[in-house]
């Protein structure tokens, strides 16, 4: 019963690594190097540095869930499996299920039951709409007349839209104030988190997408002058697209939704760069970490559904 854990852990590695050269292969050596030379050295520290950014902030979102489902962890420890889990499941698409693979192959070791597990990927899950609802919603708003621009919608539509974005995290938030008991839904019970944790959600899943769109908005400043909150607005669209049609990395999606709303011929460029950036660098750091740790595992004999003594210390 064990071998099949290290099939999954092959195969994981694999898939990433298939994945990557799939989408190396698309481009000659010479559009990979025009495309990242094109972009001015400090636009593309910047974007590095947001897409850095972004990757600590979803750290935390492991970091609130561990403490949702009442097995809290040390800091190095989630941040490690949340790292590993998403720059894979990022690129291998069905989030919920690549991710949440790798996050059990942590969690398991680490004392974790599948139902806990489960609940921390749903947590994070919810994190992640709410954090895409409400940069959407603000977006929308502060910057309504933009939108209307960049979407081709009416005023009032861009308007009901971004109350509508704001809408959610109002509600989840005065859920978590007043419901106490897990809400059932058919045959699904659903506990809602405690205020506190629900605000950490709300801010910390912003705070990803915030760091995401700026990535995204200096690859783009380096060839046209947009706003932040314009590219921002853009971001949510094609993210949520790419989030409905679950195309690993959502390759090909991102880039023709923003081409589509930002209709330029130089655009290839920064989004080639985006995508080396946010998701490619990240692909093969996490492919690598997440290779080391299964051979250190396996040498020292981890492979257990218990608190061993992982090399990472508390």
């Amino acid at each position: 019963m064990r071998n099949w854990k290290y099939l999954i852990a092959a195969a994981a590695v694999g898939l990433a690594a298939l994945l990557l050269y799939r989408t190396l292969s698309r481009y000659s050596l010479n559009e990979l190097v025009t495309a990242v030379t094109a972009i001015p050295i400090p636009r593309l520290l910047a974007a590095a540095g947001f897409a850095a950014a972004s990757y600590i902030s979803l750290t935390f979102f492991d970091y609130l869930a561990l403490r949702y489902v009442g097995r809290p962890l040390p800091y190095p420890k989630a941040a490690l499996a949340s790292f590993t889990a998403l720059s894979l499941g990022h690129n291998i698409g069905l989030a919920a299920l690549s991710s949440g693979a790798v996050r059990y192959r942590f969690y398991s070791r680490w004392g974790l039951a599948a139902s806990e597990v489960a609940k921390v990927i749903v947590f994070c899950g919810v994190t992640v709409g709410l954090g895409l609802t409400t940069l959407g919603g603000a977006a929308l708003l502060l910057r309504s007349g933009l939108a209307v621009e960049i979407t081709g919608l009416t005023h009032s539509i861009v308007i009901a839209l971004g109350l509508g974005c704001l809408a959610v995290p109002a509600i989840y938030l005065t859920l978590s104030m007043f419901v106490r008991r897990p809400l059932r839904i058919r045959r699904w019970s659903i506990e809602v988190p405690a205020f506190r944790l629900a605000v950490g959600q709300v801010l910390i899943g912003s705070t990803n997408f915030a760091f995401v769109a700026a990535c995204l908005h200096q690859a783009l400043s380096a060839v046209a002058d947009v706003a932040y909150l314009g590219v921002a607005s853009v971001y949510v669209i094609a993210n949520a697209t790419a989030l409905v049609s679950h195309v690993p990395g959502g390759l090909g999606v991102i880039e023709s939704v923003v081409m589509y709303l930002l209709p330029r011929d130089d655009l290839i460029g920064p989004l080639l760069v985006f995508r080396f950036v946010y998701f490619l660098a990240p692909l093969g750091l996490g492919s690598v970490l997440f290779a080391v740790t299964e051979l250190l595992l396996r040498r020292r004999g981890l492979d257990t559904n218990r608190d061993a003594s992982f090399p990472i210390k508390a």
